[in-house]
């Protein structure tokens, strides 16, 4: 295939569902005139409850998809993914761009004095060898809390962005942390930046909150220029959105969060 048309290629998005629009949408900020496929797998979620196993072999054969199609980069807009996956997918296509997302820890831990991190995950996140190593890393210049998010996603990706039992839900969570002296808080799940503004009503507005989307954004175009495969300057972008469910309510909700 020629050059011009490898970078006139679209950079592939997915999530276990709607949360990676919150990556997909940091992206588009970065790179504007780049043709985007995003594609949530709601069919199968909830990702964070599933075995690490189970979780590699979705994001395999929905790579393998998005590739019959033909893309020129994948990002994996999901923190459970990236570690049940990205490691294995990039050793089995190494002539892929392939990026992952992880928790945000190191910006609070190396732009704040000493902090205490709060860190909202699923469970397989904060399970896994990944989370484990990237506490490691940061524990002599951070106090670093793991706080699992059962239900958090599964509400998101039911459209409860909104409403009560959202706020119910966020408000319960937090609730033990408010006079624990909380100094930054990471959003270690791409769907929970969807309701970030319920999520700051619950805690303290001194609060400084992270997450990893537009990191993510900035190794994907980074890792694309490196490989001469952005694309040409005069290209005027698409955005293609697809979910595993053919559920024209999670395409709506998708755009709804895109666009907000």
């Amino acid at each position: 295939m020629e050059k011009m048309n490898i970078n006139k290629l679209p950079i592939a998005v997915i999530d276990s569902g709607v949360g990676g629009i919150s990556v997909l949408r940091e992206l588009i900020k970065i790179m504007p005139r780049e043709n985007y496929i995003y594609f949530g797998d709601s069919k199968n979620a909830p990702y964070g409850s599933k075995e690490k196993a189970e979780v590699l072999e979705i994001t395999r054969n929905n790579l393998k998809m998005l590739q019959e199609r033909g893309i020129k980069a994948l990002v994996v807009a999901c923190n459970t993914a990236t570690s049940a996956a990205v490691r294995i997918l990039r050793e089995e296509n190494p002539d892929l761009v392939i990026v992952g997302i992880e928790p945000a820890i190191k910006p609070p831990a190396v732009t704040l004095d000493n902090p205490r991190v709060l860190v909202m995950a699923t469970p397989l996140t904060l399970k896994e060898e990944k989370f484990k190593r990237l506490v490691a890393q940061y524990s002599d210049r951070a106090d670093i809390i793991p706080l699992p998010c059962h239900r958090l996603a599964e509400l998101i990706e039911s459209g409860n962005i909104d409403t009560p039992e959202l706020d119910e839900y966020v408000s319960s969570l937090l609730e033990p942390y408010r006079s624990k002296g909380i100094d930054a808080l990471v959003l270690g799940c791409t769907h929970y930046p969807h309701v970030r503004e319920t999520i700051e009503r619950h805690i303290s507005p001194s609060v400084k909150i992270f997450d990893g989307g537009e990191g993510t954004a900035r190794e994907t175009r980074r890792r694309l220029e490196a490989s001469n495969n952005l694309c040409p300057a005069d290209q005027v972008g698409v955005i293609e959105i697809y979910n595993s469910t053919n559920d024209e309510k999670m395409i709506e909700l998708s755009k709804k969060l895109l666009y907000k």
